[in-house]
């Protein structure tokens, strides 16, 4: 019978090489994948094989096969979406994470796990100015984040309306009213879809997608103009901290002022932008974010850990645990006061997702956190004024984030120039539309970019655009 780390030494010591040559690839490589998905179904798919592989020759095809196929996320000349690098810290964390194999869903169970993500969530209410009181929970991503803290919202704002959510569910419940501003990320929406609770009304935003906190403030009171007044009005207000293609930032002392005094909750998605907060100098974007009862954000962006993390913080930890939790017979609780893993999130089963939190913070510390932060707003600085140089290029947003938003003419010179970006392969920026116009969307994410990948991305721009003009 083989004993110890022998079954695994040869997959293991295969996928630590293969990442290593991964990750050493990163400064040079190609950034898009070389193959497709049609491409890559004949090497892994077919009939389900009679006999398997031994473990390391599995992982030697496995690595060697998909990497045509990989995109260089990793990169510091990856600028899509928005999407984030990996600490090493955190990556050997994450590493750790699948070797102990542990589902961190009770304290009593897993009590290592359960208390490094306890204090990675103290830190990281800490780091952010956010109520101390709050509980913090590790979720999949920002998504999840805001379906656990709009749950936590919905059942205390249909119990302050005499409704049993839990207990009744939705049928015959009083109307819950969610407003959301006109720029919100699709994730609310498809969050407040799976909770039951149908389209948002929208408000107005300016130009740089900010919720108008005057248009919030007339919105609520006509939500507020039938109603009887013998009890309160279920009503929701979610603001965002990181506008996808601006980077803008709700401002949030004056839009939760007039939520509050209208008896609404305020939860805030804050993806990548509520990162922000640990940044003094940053202060005037994140003014009044501490005020609001629920925050989403995600790790594996700003932060750079693997993917998938992202946090939820509740300030009302009644609400969450009430909707969140569940008490089956088996489960063997710790006597203590602190909530179980699992009373925080829509999952039991779950791997340790915030020992790769709680290693990127012990290895940054306040002060590093606050550099890599500058760094990338730094970054998306010396982009913007770089690119707004180049004959042609227009710089269509406030650069006061991380997010730079670039048109080159009519639209059609826009998608043209994008796809000659991508298929040049030198850096990677994704396409999108904003405010009735194509655009290209740089999104400095990587805690790796520097100057040299920097000078990569606007020589990229200068050559699509020279060639696209002929």
């Amino acid at each position: 019978m083989s004993t110890g780390d022998e079954p695994f030494r040869d997959a293991l010591d295969a996928a630590a090489g293969h990442a290593r040559e991964w990750l050493e690839s990163q400064p040079t490589r190609h950034v898009g994948p070389r193959s497709t998905a049609g491409e890559l179904e004949a090497v892994f798919g077919g009939p389900m094989p009679a006999s398997g592989l031994p473990a390391g020759e599995v992982i030697d095809f496995l690595a060697t096969k998909a990497e045509p196929g990989l995109m260089a996320m990793p990169s510091g000349r990856f600028f899509g979406w928005v999407i984030g690098g990996t600490l090493p810290a955190a990556l050997a964390a994450d590493w750790l994470v699948s070797a102990w194999d542990q589902n961190s869903f009770l304290r009593a169970a897993t009590p290592a796990t359960a208390v490094i993500e306890a204090a990675a969530g103290h830190w990281f209410l800490d780091l952010l100015g956010l109520p101390e009181e709050a509980d913090v929970g590790f979720v999949t991503g920002a998504t999840m984040a805001n379906f656990a803290g709009l749950s936590a919202a919905r059942w205390r704002v249909l119990e302050q309306a005499g409704w049993d959510v839990n207990a009744d569910g939705l049928t015959g419940a009083p109307p819950m009213r969610c407003f959301v501003g006109q720029e919100r990320h699709d994730s609310i929406d498809l969050a407040l879809r799976y909770l039951g609770m149908g389209r948002p009304i929208v408000v107005p935003s300016d130009r740089q997608g900010r919720i108008d906190a005057a248009e919030l403030d007339c919105a609520l009171d006509r939500a507020l103009g039938g109603a009887d007044g013998s009890a309160p009005a279920p009503l929701l207000v979610c603001l965002q901290a990181g506008n996808v293609h601006s980077g803008a930032f709700d401002p949030f002392l004056q839009a939760v002022t007039v939520a509050k005094a209208h008896g609404a909750w305020v939860h805030v998605d804050g993806a990548f932008g509520l990162w922000a907060a640990a940044v003094p100098e940053l202060a005037a974007l994140t003014a009044g974010l501490h005020l609001a009862d629920s925050w989403a954000t995600d790790a594996h962006k700003t932060l750079n850990v693997p993917y998938d993390c992202g946090i939820v913080a509740v300030r009302d930890t009644e609400a969450l645990r009430a909707a969140m939790s569940v008490n089956p017979s088996y489960m063997i609780r710790d006597a203590a006061e602190a909530a179980d893993p699992f009373q925080l999130v829509p999952e039991l089963s779950r791997r340790a997702r915030g020992v790769p939190v709680w290693a990127a913070l012990k290895s940054l510390g306040r002060n590093g956190v606050a550099a890599q932060v500058r760094n990338l707003v730094s970054r998306a600085s010396q982009l913007a004024h770089q690119l707004s140089g180049l004959d042609g290029v227009e710089v269509l947003n406030d650069v006061e984030y991380t997010q730079v938003s670039l048109a080159f003419g009519d639209d059609a010179t826009t998608r043209a120039v994008t796809a000659r970006i991508i298929a040049d392969g030198l850096v990677w920026m994704s396409g999108s539309r904003w405010q009735g116009r194509d655009v290209l969307r740089i999104s400095v994410s990587n805690w790796t970019t520097d100057d040299g990948d920097v000078k990569a991305a606007v020589d990229a721009v200068r050559k699509a655009l020279a060639t696209e003009r002929g």
